[in-house]
């Protein structure tokens, strides 16, 4: 191995012309970019089409000088009115996203209006999650929550409430969950209770332990004990191979609890 790196190289010919090079072939090369921030890919929902960001600008602009409902409500008008479903949903989200709360609601009034609107729980479940604490207070802040769940609710009762069997009981169950989390536990209650209890929606156990749980540390304990007596009269209905795996899943929670807690 020595030898070698010891042989000297040709000397080129001075006279020697060089011969005709082989032509460069570029190398392929690849890029690989990375996420620039912490933010994960978009989602449904959050791909916003050109329509959409011009939508959103225009609004931005309409209500730059004043953001009062009143002209958070007519300029929405005008610059979402004639988005699609699709564009409109994507809009709403999108402000939720960049906090302007209140325009997003201004957006949901666009939307009420269109004919393939439906009160969503899931879309409310967004609204409630994404609503602002108050600079000035708690209070205004619960204020627009409550109306929130009251305009939903009424909108429910006005396409003929809750009906078994047409519900999403996930999307209901988003809804209570958004509800308790933002410590709204009464608002939560009155979905709850029209839902379930007056509407004959048939949930399952993850319902009432959300909402018993919920009341519970929201410090109302007499909703709490009528969710567990919902709980027990709908754990009587269910069949005894069903009632063998939620025994089963009891104790593997229980187990969990234990063992997170030593």
């Amino acid at each position: 191995m020595a030898s070698l790196l010891l042989v000297p190289r040709p000397n080129r010919s001075p006279c020697a012309k060089p011969g005709p090079s082989a032509p460069h072939k570029p190398r392929p090369v690849s890029i690989t970019c990375g996420p620039r921030d912490n933010r994960g890919p978009l989602q449904r929902g959050r791909s916003l089409s050109t329509e959409a960001i011009l939508a959103i600008q225009s609004l931005k602009r309409l209500t730059s000088a004043d953001r009062s409902p009143a002209a958070a409500s007519a300029a929405a008008v005008t610059a979402l009115g004639r988005l699609l479903k699709a564009d409109l949903v994507a809009a709403m989200a999108e402000l939720q996203r960049q906090g302007h709360w209140s325009l997003a609601l201004a957006a949901l009034h666009v939307a009420r209006a269109e004919p393939w609107y439906r009160p969503d729980p899931a879309l409310y479940a967004t609204f409630v999650s994404s609503a602002p604490a108050s600079p000035s207070g708690e209070d205004e802040a619960e204020a627009a929550v409550d109306a929130l769940v009251e305009a939903f609710l009424e909108e429910k009762a006005r396409g003929g409430g809750f009906v078994d069997g047409e519900e999403d009981v996930y999307k209901l169950t988003r809804l209570l969950r958004a509800l308790v989390a933002k410590g709204r536990g009464r608002a939560a209650w009155r979905v709850y209770e029209a839902a379930v209890r007056e509407g004959g929606l048939d949930v399952d156990e993850y319902v009432y332990r959300v909402m018993a749980r919920g009341m519970k540390r929201l410090g109302l304990h007499e909703e709490a004990a009528e969710v567990e007596a919902d709980f027990a009269e709908w754990e009587a209905t269910v069949s005894p191979p069903a009632r063998d795996v939620l025994d089963e899943m009891r104790s593997r929670d229980e187990s969990k609890t234990a063992a997170n807690a030593s």
